[in-house]
């Protein structure tokens, strides 16, 4: 079985905003592998947009623990993951700071 393609790791997210490469580029059509976060005082969301902005198709939507409870979270994506035509687009509620792993 060959090796499907690298999988790459985005900058952490703190706010909401376009994922970004590790090298600053605006991440643009792939497919999300991972989600990997470290939660807040609260319980919190990120939704994810297929896209550059919060009017991009919705992909999902991820509920996290409070810090108190995990401190972090980690979604695995089966498969091939979860394909993003345009780019991801996060809307980060009561989250210290998530980052994708993507190929």
């Amino acid at each position: 079985m060959a090796m499907q393609y690298d999988v790459l790791l985005t900058q952490p997210l703190g706010a909401s905003n376009t994922f970004k490469t590790q090298s600053g580029a605006a991440l643009s059509r792939c497919r999300i592998k991972a989600i990997y976060g470290t939660s807040g005082a609260a319980a919190g969301t990120v939704v994810l947009y297929d896209g550059t902005s919060a009017s991009g198709s919705p992909i999902g939507t991820i509920s996290t623990p409070t810090a108190l409870d995990s401190g972090t979270f980690y979604l695995l994506i089966p498969g091939e993951g979860i394909l993003a035509r345009v780019g991801v687009y996060a809307t980060i509620t009561n989250v210290d700071s998530v980052m994708l792993i993507y190929g």
